[in-house]
């Protein structure tokens, strides 16, 4: 199940709440008891070395965030 984080912006806490897809956009209240909270964009990152240890790169040439077409 998915894992949504959200921040309340009445005390600032961040909290994460586990949820079905088809509630991901249902308001979540505080663990304080506030209900003005915000839900966060998180971001996932996945790193690490492919192949067999020749020192190849396993990432695809020419790729980047939008296949190298916007010099990023």
């Amino acid at each position: 199940m998915p894992r949504y984080e959200f921040r309340c912006r009445a005390c600032g806490a961040t909290f994460e709440v586990n949820r079905p897809m088809a509630r991901a956009g249902e308001p979540a209240p505080c663990p304080q008891g506030h209900g003005d909270t915000v839900k966060l964009l998180s971001t996932v990152a996945i790193t690490g070395r492919g192949g067999s240890g020749s020192g190849a790169s396993s990432a695809p040439a020419g790729g980047g965030c939008c296949g190298g077409g916007c010099g990023c």
